[in-house]
């Protein structure tokens, strides 16, 4: 099924929950590691054109899996979780989107703070509007890398989270994002 259900996610939204699990961590490790580059670099005009890519790609996604969350019906909560376990899980959730965003904008700010477009591989063109404020590059280029530290600390919590579920409470918590819903 693609669809959620009552019962279990669907299809499309176990796909771009993994795809966009997969993609937060590479661009997390390339950013890191893309730091650290010099001029004399091979990688050092191809892994930011590679991160911004992925980036805006990963971004309509998110916008993606946004929209699907709101047509979609959530499975309901293993009966054993506390209230206190799904407010946490749903504050959880909600910072995760709200630091994509806030990070995939802030990329965008980077890259576009001197009117120039991001060009997304060979495909496409996201145009530069030019700076909005004073050190546009600085600031974003800080928001973007604590909204990514802060990012992967939450998902690091959230898997934690979803293996607590599996192994010691021994709900179907996890399996729910791992198995299709069969109807």
């Amino acid at each position: 099924m693609f669809r959620n259900s009552k019962l279990a996610y669907g299809i499309t939204a176990i796909v771009t929950h993994w795809l966009s699990a997969i993609v937060v961590i590479g661009l997390f490790a390339v950013g890191v590691w893309m730091v650290e580059l010099t001029y004399y670099s091979a990688w050092y005009k191809t892994a930011p054109h590679l991160h911004k890519s992925v980036g805006i790609l990963l971004l309509a996604v998110t916008l993606f899996r946004l929209l699907w969350r709101l047509v979609n019906p959530k499975p309901v909560p293993e009966a054993n979780h506390k209230p206190w376990e799904r407010l946490a899980a749903h504050i959880a959730h909600l910072a995760i989107y709200v630091l994509l965003l806030v990070i995939m904008c802030a990329g965008i700010l980077i890259s576009t703070a001197e009117g120039r477009g991001i060009m997304v591989f060979d495909w496409f063109e996201l145009p530069g509007f030019g700076p909005f404020f004073e050190n546009q590059a600085d600031i974003a280029g800080d928001i973007h890398q604590y909204a990514a530290y802060s990012l992967i600390a939450l998902v690091v919590i959230h898997a934690a989270g979803a293996l607590k579920h599996h192994f010691i409470d021994k709900d179907a918590t996890l399996l729910k994002m791992i198995k299709f819903n069969r109807g």
